[in-house]
């Protein structure tokens, strides 16, 4: 069974959360993972991305990505995948996504 958890619409998107989101370290190594993952093409498993920290606070950084936007999160099985939602951004702000992972470092 799958169910999909709530996501604003390209329209909906805001620039002032949509920055917030990017703004802390930890959602900024997040999407840089999910960028360098196929280039945000093919989901990851949620809890397999950002640094080691507690599932309570990746469970809040990955709301505040998906909640702005940045990211969708589809529920599967047992698992919740995580991808990036790039070509909508792109989308409502060209240029935007690349400009700010020009300076993230590639994962390991």
């Amino acid at each position: 069974m799958s169910s999909t958890y709530w996501h604003p619409d390209v329209a909906e998107l805001s620039l002032p959360s949509v920055l917030f989101a990017l703004s802390d370290p930890v959602r900024l190594e997040i999407v840089g993972q999910l960028a360098a993952w196929r280039d945000g093409e093919v989901p990851l498993v949620c809890a397999s991305v950002g640094p080691d920290m507690p599932k309570s606070t990746r469970s809040h950084h990955l709301k505040v990505l998906r909640e702005a936007g940045v990211t969708r999160s589809v529920q599967s099985g047992r698992e919740r995948q995580l991808s990036l939602r790039r070509d909508e951004l792109d989308e409502r702000w060209p240029g935007l996504l690349s400009a700010v992972l020009a300076g993230v470092p590639s994962p390991a």
